[in-house]
């Protein structure tokens, strides 16, 4: 654990970090900026590493989220509108999202024969065995990228962010 004037150094210093990352010569408006700040510039730094890794195999992040959502929903799939309230990520074009994956044959849709406007989506061997391609890769880059975070950390870490995310009124 830091003393006080040891962990007020380290604030100043991760400031600066972030401040020179970003040329702002201003101090922050509020701690909450701040974090806020750091929370998208690192969120984008971890997410170009993942893109990287996932673009060798032509896919991208959301591709790579639906793929392993409906690989988790089991062979009787979700409806589009269940896979699409499952996502890490927001995508607002659903639809092209996955007309994208079908036309690579990595996912197959089919219309409800009760209901034509529901949709099911399945993933297809293809998908399957793409995704057992891209498993550990990407295992070995999470742990890649947090090598130097003791896992205390990055579970409190993880907590806080819950927190955040889960504000309570």
């Amino acid at each position: 654990m830091l003393d006080n004037s040891r962990y007020n150094n380290y604030i100043k210093t991760v400031t600066k970090q972030l401040q020179a990352e970003i040329k702002q010569k201003a101090p922050f408006a509020s701690v909450e900026e701040e974090v806020y700040l750091n929370l998208l510039r690192t969120g984008e730094a971890l997410s170009q590493s993942v893109e990287n890794l996932l673009r060798t195999s032509g896919l991208s992040g959301t591709q790579y989220n639906v793929l392993r959502i409906l690989r988790g929903a089991g062979a009787g799939g979700l409806t589009c509108g269940e896979t699409s309230e499952r996502m890490v990520t927001h995508d607002p074009d659903i639809t092209r999202l996955l007309d994208r994956l079908e036309k690579r044959n990595l996912i197959t849709r089919a219309r409800d024969t009760r209901d034509r406007r529901v949709v099911t989506v399945r993933i297809t061997r293809e998908g399957l065995s793409l995704l057992a391609k891209l498993d550990k890769p990407l295992v070995d880059l999470h742990q890649n990228l947090f090598r130097h975070v003791t896992r205390d950390d990055l579970r409190k870490l993880s907590s806080l962010l819950e927190k955040v995310r889960v504000r309570k009124a």
